[in-house]
């Protein structure tokens, strides 16, 4: 029996119910949840927390490299206050004794706490941290409140096409869809931008989409491979990707959320097997099993 993978899923805020709260993850923890070996044992332990109040460091993530985790997922739900320098410090270490990473921001400067976690942190780009120069135009005109980066990839709760970078990464193989490669994933009005930090080996988009407002192409997914240095590594573009509320609008989301939602993604059997294809691949790769 192999022991199962434990898996970590943590927000950056503590727990508040009119936000994106770990319990607006619950479609991703079930899922993981669910996945069994050849032998019939769970192939994932999975923990969710928020984090703890954010007056001081947070008693899991400052020490996370003595725990007996495997992976974090890291949904970087704050507005820039999220991560203490001891939090910053406890995942890095983490990651340099082999963990692995899935990091995941939103739009604009949601999520920017993670700006100093090193490598990962850079291939981050936001609006005022890690900024481009000059700041492009917004992409997502619907919400003119929220500046660029905003890559509109269409309505929460639809599906979005992705492409497989060359050579295609392990984490987009799907070998039931018509290329070999996972093809849909969870579309978001406004996604952010992530980025191959300059002079970074071992570190390359695997996924990119395009944005049903201009056209343009934009990165879904940067991968950092495994080294002598560090475990492995995702940063995202955006954490509605495994939102419940982006899975199935019915679920529910903050009120703040005004857009109209859609909600093709749960009534597309094919687009919902893409996304968990690309979930348990990364739950798989970051472990080190696939």
């Amino acid at each position: 029996m192999s022991r199962p993978i434990r898996v970590l899923l943590q927000t950056t805020i503590e727990y508040t119910a009119n936000d994106w709260h770990i319990g607006r993850f619950s479609m991703l923890r079930d899922y993981l949840r669910s996945l069994e070996n050849t032998d019939g044992s769970p192939q994932f332990h999975v923990t969710t927390r928020d984090r703890d109040p954010i007056e001081a460091a947070d008693s899991v993530l400052s020490t996370l490299e003595q725990a007996d985790f495997d992976e974090l997922w890291l949904f970087a739900v704050d507005t820039g206050n999220g991560l203490h320098t001891e939090d910053l410090a406890g995942i890095l270490r983490f990651w340099e004794r082999g963990g692995g990473l899935m990091i995941a921001r939103d739009h604009m400067d949601l999520g920017c706490s993670i700006c100093s976690l090193g490598s990962v942190g850079a291939a981050n780009v936001f609006h005022t941290h890690n900024a481009a120069s000059p700041v492009p135009p917004p992409d997502d005109r619907g919400t003119p409140y929220i500046l660029w980066p905003n890559f509109h990839s269409g309505a929460n709760g639809d599906y979005q096409r992705v492409l497989a970078e060359l050579p295609v990464h392990p984490i987009m193989r799907d070998s039931n869809s018509q290329n070999g490669a996972v093809m849909y994933l969870p579309a978001h009005p406004h996604e952010g931008a992530v980025v191959t930090p300059p002079s970074r080996s071992g570190a390359r988009a695997i996924a990119t989409g395009s944005s049903l407002a201009s056209g343009q192409r934009f990165n879904i997914a940067v991968a950092f491979e495994r080294s002598n240095d560090h475990g492995p590594a995702v940063t995202q573009s955006t954490f509605h990707h495994f939102a419940d509320y982006n899975w199935d609008p019915r679920r529910g989301s903050p009120d703040f959320v005004t857009e109209t939602p859609g909600g093709n993604l749960a009534t597309t059997p094919d687009a919902m097997a893409s996304v968990h294809c690309y979930v348990r691949n990364a739950a798989l790769w970051l472990a080190g099993r696939l």
